[in-house]
């Protein structure tokens, strides 16, 4: 998942931002380092680039929230195994 474009997502109303092509001494930034804090851009009137550290932390919560579900699915897998569900039961359940 590439946490940084979903966590940018959440400012602003969604689509707000792009990446520069050229940095700021005129150089031509390679497409394997656009996507980086540093090179966010505005297009959307209005926007605001969030700090790096409101990004960061959205991005932590993101990765906690994935993390969290994780557990949930697994958690509640183990409680269907201990109801005596087997596992070909389990995954035509949840698909697990």
């Amino acid at each position: 998942m590439d946490y940084l474009k979903k966590a940018l997502q959440t400012f602003n109303g969604g689509d707000w931002y792009g990446w520069k092509k050229i940095s700021s001494d005129g150089n031509k930034i390679p497409n394997s380092e656009r996507m980086q804090y540093q090179h966010i851009k505005i297009i959307k009137d209005g926007a605001t680039i969030p700090s790096e550290a409101d990004v960061n932390a959205k991005i932590q919560e993101l990765k906690d929230a994935e993390a969290d579900a994780i557990t949930k699915k697994a958690s509640g897998k183990q409680k269907l195994l201990d109801l005596g569900l087997t596992e070909s039961e389990i995954k035509s359940l949840i698909g697990v």
